[in-house]
């Protein structure tokens, strides 16, 4: 089955959602390995609520801290250290969709970045980018810290209204491939994420 890595440039861009409606879209199983923060609910929750998936699709986290913060800050609050060698994608009789914390460059502990993660499951990544001010250079730069670990990088997601000229350079600069785009929703529901995801991709890409 197919399993696909999603990252960000940065976070609070609509990673998580965007991680849900593919997981809808394939019909298949969401697993976040760290979340940090827990109150106000998880972004398994969040899935969970925006896809209508049952319980055993929403595979459980293996690390849960406390403190909204960078995972490796967030353990150390918690009083733990995260073994990043025990994260390995479970398995799944479906597509699997895994979504990081943050961006790319995010810490698990003091010594590895969710980046070196991703390199060592060498599994096709979807970077997903905000379409507003500033996303050229945090989207190059994701893509250049990706590459120089040789992580598999699927194609550029773009959230947000459109901006055509911004999405163009990202694309062309960063020799990328443009999945497509998923707007801001102002009703988010399973059926608006549905509709949006099938109107913005092509479903065919993640095959």
């Amino acid at each position: 089955m197919n399993r696909f890595v999603i990252t960000g440039t940065n976070t609070d861009i609509g990673k998580t959602v965007f991680a849900a409606a593919l997981t809808q879209a394939l019909d298949g199983c969401y697993w976040k390995p760290v979340q940090a923060g827990l109150d106000g609910g998880t972004d398994a929750q969040r899935v969970a609520a925006l896809t209508g998936l049952a319980p055993d699709r929403i595979l459980p986290e293996v690390w849960r801290l406390q403190t909204p913060a960078s995972p490796h800050h967030a353990a150390d609050l918690d009083g733990v250290r995260i073994d990043a060698e025990a994260l390995t994608p479970p398995n799944c009789e479906r597509p699997l969709v895994i979504e990081g914390a943050g961006g790319a460059l995010v810490p698990l502990n003091h010594d590895v970045l969710f980046a070196d993660v991703f390199a060592r499951w060498s599994l096709p990544t979807i970077v997903c980018a905000s379409t507003a001010l500033g996303t050229i250079n945090h989207s190059l730069l994701t893509l250049e810290a990706l590459r120089a670990r040789n992580v598999p990088v699927l194609g550029i997601a773009f959230i947000g209204d459109a901006n055509d000229s911004s999405e163009a350079a990202i694309v062309r600069f960063g020799q990328v491939r443009r999945l497509g785009r998923l707007p801001w929703l102002d009703t988010l529901t399973p059926d608006t994420l549905r509709t949006a995801f099938a109107a913005g991709f092509d479903l065919g890409e993640f095959r």
